[in-house]
């Protein structure tokens, strides 16, 4: 298992040692872009971390906030895109059928581009209807130990903590297996 951390805005600075890979915040909704991604993103790199971005999905107009997402994301060829799909800082959350929606538009509009789905074990369990992860379902579960998140459906990456940032562990033998595949050169069958 390969470990990695996902930033945002909030991290004004973050270690990037014993990593093998970044996934930074890019934007929300269709109206917000993180400043810091360029640079985050930067220092990744410069790691040869395999590098990854995401976008925080509100409900309403997906196609609309897909769009935004490709054009304020700082990503290039080979790096991995993600939806994050769980409640939004005033209560509500996108149905299955919009986290759906959104993925498939993202894969449409960045075909190249792997694009993965985050969701908490909750979200997972309880409010996806479809089990439609795209290339990849990202699970965050804080009551378990790291790559054993409680679910039975097949998991790409495990976020498993919080603190002190959002560690995860991805289901790759090496940094360059997991590079091989997020730029669509393999098949990945999880380690």
């Amino acid at each position: 298992m390969l470990k990695g951390i996902d930033v945002s805005s909030n991290n004004q600075s973050f270690s990037i040692s014993g990593m093998n890979f970044v996934i930074v915040k890019a934007t929300e909704g269709h109206t917000y872009t993180n400043p810091k991604q360029k640079q985050q993103a930067a220092t990744a790199r410069s790691a040869g971390l395999v590098v990854g971005f995401y976008h925080f999905l509100w409900p309403g107009d997906v196609d609309a906030q897909a769009q935004y997402f490709v054009e304020h994301c700082d990503s290039r060829e080979g790096d991995i895109l993600a939806v994050d799909w769980e409640t939004t800082d005033v209560n509500t959350r996108a149905s299955s059928a919009e986290k759906d929606a959104i993925l498939h538009k993202i894969k449409a509009l960045r075909p190249s581009h792997r694009v993965i789905l985050y969701c908490n074990r909750d979200f997972w369990l309880h409010h996806d209807t479809t089990s439609h992860a795209c290339d990849g379902l990202w699970i965050a579960d804080y009551e378990s130990s790291p790559g054993h998140p409680h679910i039975t459906a097949p998991w790409l990456i495990h976020q498993y903590t919080r603190k002190p940032l959002d560690t995860n562990v991805a289901r790759f033998d090496s940094r360059a297996a997991m590079s091989s595949w997020a730029s669509g050169a393999t098949i990945h069958t999880p380690a």
